[in-house]
């Protein structure tokens, strides 16, 4: 029965991985990126279930996880505070035009990078944005500056 517990422990470090590996990199997924994700599916199965195969090991192990995302997806909506932990925060990249490099540089997003996201979002400058903002959801929001 320490299936429960391994998964319990297992899913944790994922979500921990995943938050440390950022939300750009995760919104962004090369073929590379998948290839590494049906790996690592694997790794983590195999230090869940180890040598158990049986059906019975693997709906205690599915049942875990439902309920440990039913249950995290319950205090997200109950409490406040654990958004912040489990979801993360918009960051703002540009102010007026200016970028801010020291959020630039912690969530790894190049020129570019940023560059690149305006021009799709028909900006032709950081001039034109009065702010750039990294959703939890890995995107990049502009918002325009206001002609008077």
């Amino acid at each position: 029965m320490d299936l429960v517990p391994r998964t319990v422990i297992i899913l944790a470090f994922v979500i921990l991985v995943a938050r440390a590996v950022g939300k750009r990199e995760l919104s962004s997924l090369e073929p590379f990126d998948v290839i590494m994700l049906v790996v690592i599916g694997d790794l983590v199965q195999q230090g869940i279930t180890q040598n158990d195969d049986s059906v019975t090991g693997t709906i205690i192990v599915l049942s875990t996880l439902a309920l440990v995302v039913v249950g995290m997806s319950y205090l997200n909506l109950r409490v406040p505070w654990s958004r912040r932990v489990l979801d993360g925060e918009p960051v703002v990249l540009v102010v007026d035009g200016e970028m801010v490099e020291r959020n630039m540089l912690r969530e790894r997003i190049t020129t570019e990078d940023l560059l690149s996201e305006a021009r799709q979002q028909q900006l032709s400058s950081l001039e034109e944005v009065r702010w750039a903002i990294l959703e939890t959801s890995g995107k990049i929001s502009f918002i325009p500056k206001q002609e008077a």
